[in-house]
């Protein structure tokens, strides 16, 4: 067979596996622990937050019987349904072959390949292959927060690789397959509905534009499947719990939408609780500068418009961890600095911080740890 033309996709997905493997193997080793930090192991990569909690809902669902029996020591039932059901129904299906602890890391690995492919390919629409490579390579580190994510049990990797999916099949023409990964990415994170948002906004700037409204409801009909999505996992949390509304009393994370703008910095706030956040300011610097640069190149289109959509939600979000919060905008921001980012100062900048992401990245993951003396519900 004739690879040639998918040698950029190959080595995609070789580094991908690769950056995964060699950061797990570094906990595997106990390296963290012989250079300073405190001892550890493959168990403290399971451990991560919020890794446990959808392992529980992998082996249980929603089931309130079923999560109290065999994991009375930890959350309570009721707190499950915050975290949507989509990815560790995927985790569910591989545990068939290995444990869950296992299956929740590979599950993240083939997200992570899916949202490498899925990016370079997008990526392609806007500049040559060997750039939107280079774009991709360095998604796959930066930022460092991503790169956690990208390691531990997290949906963000495919809360991402759907977006993009959905982005991306929209600016081909091809709206049912826009729409189908639009309705998947609900049901990894509830920040998704954002996406159906930013759909909104541009089929009502189309309409009055266009004053044409059977063209943009043709174009846009599709993405009904969104709120039908939604409800259907609302039906999901009825049936397992009997409350319809348990995403909304689970008492967690809509309830750090607040109504004051720049919420984080709020440092009395529970999930703030910290005064050394001048990073943020550098997070949000960095995304408005990026969407200004993406509407100077594009115009009123879904690759500016989602990540304004998003970006302007998240500084009502009263949440320390505002990197991981605003990572969606992360691809759209690297395809707005795609110039600079391919400039020979910049690649060489990126490999000398290599170091530092992986010094951050461990000393996340070993701080980040949910206290579990007994895996054995786990498996």
């Amino acid at each position: 067979m004739h690879f040639t033309k998918f040698n950029y996709h190959l080595k995609l997905i070789a580094l991908t596996i690769l950056f995964s493997l060699s950061f797990w193997f570094i906990f595997y080793l106990n390296i963290p622990g012989k250079i300073g930090f405190n001892n550890v192991s493959l168990e403290t990569v399971f451990a991560n937050y919020d890794g446990p909690n959808y392992m529980v809902i992998a082996k249980c669902g929603y089931n309130t019987d079923c999560i109290a029996t065999n994991f009375p020591q930890y959350n309570s039932p009721k707190y499950y349904p915050a975290h949507l059901p989509g990815y560790p129904l995927l985790i569910n299906l591989i545990s068939n072959f290995t444990t869950t602890t296992k299956a929740m890391l590979l599950t993240t690995l083939f997200s992570s390949i899916f949202l490498s492919l899925i990016f370079f390919e997008f990526s392609k629409l806007f500049m040559k292959e060997k750039k939107a490579f280079w774009l991709s390579i360095v998604l796959l580190l930066f930022p460092a927060r991503l790169f956690v994510l990208r390691q531990v049990g997290a949906p963000e990797s495919l809360f991402l690789a759907t977006i993009i999916a959905s982005v991306f099949y929209f600016k081909k023409g091809k709206y049912l397959i826009s729409a189908i990964f639009a309705a998947i990415v609900q049901t990894l994170k509830s920040p998704g509905i954002l996406l159906f948002v930013a759909y909104g906004v541009m089929a009502i700037y189309e309409l009055i534009k266009n004053k044409d409204f059977v063209s943009v409801f043709k174009k846009y009909f599709s993405f009904i499947l969104v709120p039908i999505t939604v409800i259907g996992m609302f039906y999901l949390y009825f049936v397992q719990t009997g409350d319809f509304w348990a995403y909304f009393n689970s008492a967690d994370n809509y309830n750090l939408i607040t109504r004051i703008p720049y919420a984080a910095f709020w440092g009395n706030n529970t999930w703030v609780n910290s005064l050394w956040l001048e990073d943020i300011v550098y997070i949000f610097l960095f995304a408005f500068y990026g969407i200004y640069l993406l509407f100077k190149k594009f115009k009123f289109d879904i690759v500016a418009v989602f990540p304004l959509v998003f970006t302007f939600a998240t500084i009502f979000v009263a949440h320390r961890d505002i990197s991981r919060y605003i990572a969606p905008v992360y691809p759209f921001l690297l395809l707005a600095f795609a110039k600079k980012i391919n400039k020979k100062p910049l690649k060489i900048i990126f490999l000398i911080l290599i170091p530092a992401i992986l010094l951050y990245s461990i000393n996340f993951v070993v701080g980040n740890i949910a206290p579990i003396s007994n895996w054995a519900p786990f498996l």
